[in-house]
């Protein structure tokens, strides 16, 4: 009989409580490790001690391998949420500065919209007051009218007269064109 050096797959996969196929992806992930930990015996092939050692810690190291990793991405991840956290403070203070500014813009409006209204009424009451006091000025100005325009009251007197006189004068062109055509008429009454 032929002493075994090692354990089969078979063996090895009791014994870890792993499938044969996931024997084998461990054997097939380890670089060189068929050609330096296995060897065939008949037709099974029997994994070395060292072999056998390399697959059983095969998680250990690929958790050693990960850690690193996970701590580097943890750390990643913290750095992030510093920027994130940062960013929303930044953001955070934005909107309070933009609700501050929207607040004391609605109150400037406010405060204009009563002071316009509140000027409005002012401008309202002066003119309540002013308008009696126009007519007076209105009447004084006529008065200053008057003896202003007494030069040119001849001027609007000519040119009165001669508004007349062309009046006159289309009148009478109008009324001869109306006798010139009734003598017409009359005329055929007579043949």
């Amino acid at each position: 009989m032929v002493k075994l050096l090692g354990k089969t797959i078979r063996q090895l996969s009791e014994e870890l409580r792993l499938s044969k196929q996931a024997i084998n992806q461990r054997i097939n992930s380890i670089n060189g490790f068929r050609s330096k930990h296995t060897h065939k015996v008949k037709n099974h092939l029997e994994i070395d001690n060292q072999g056998v050692k390399m697959l059983a810690n095969f998680d250990k190291q690929k958790r050693q391998e990960r850690q690193p990793n996970r701590q580097a991405e943890n750390d990643k991840d913290k750095n992030i949420d510093q920027i994130l956290l940062k960013q929303l403070d930044v953001k955070d203070q934005q909107i309070a500065n933009l609700q501050q500014a929207l607040d004391q813009q609605q109150k400037l409006q406010i405060a204009t919209v009563a002071e316009n209204h509140r000027l409005k009424e002012h401008v309202q009451k002066l003119s309540g007051l002013l308008e009696p006091s126009s007519a007076t000025q209105q009447q004084s100005n006529d008065k200053d009218d008057t003896l202003s325009n007494s030069d040119n009251s001849r001027h609007i007197k000519d040119k009165n007269d001669k508004q007349n006189e062309n009046k006159v004068t289309e009148s009478d062109k109008e009324q001869e064109r109306l006798y010139k055509s009734k003598a017409n008429k009359s005329w055929w009454h007579f043949w």
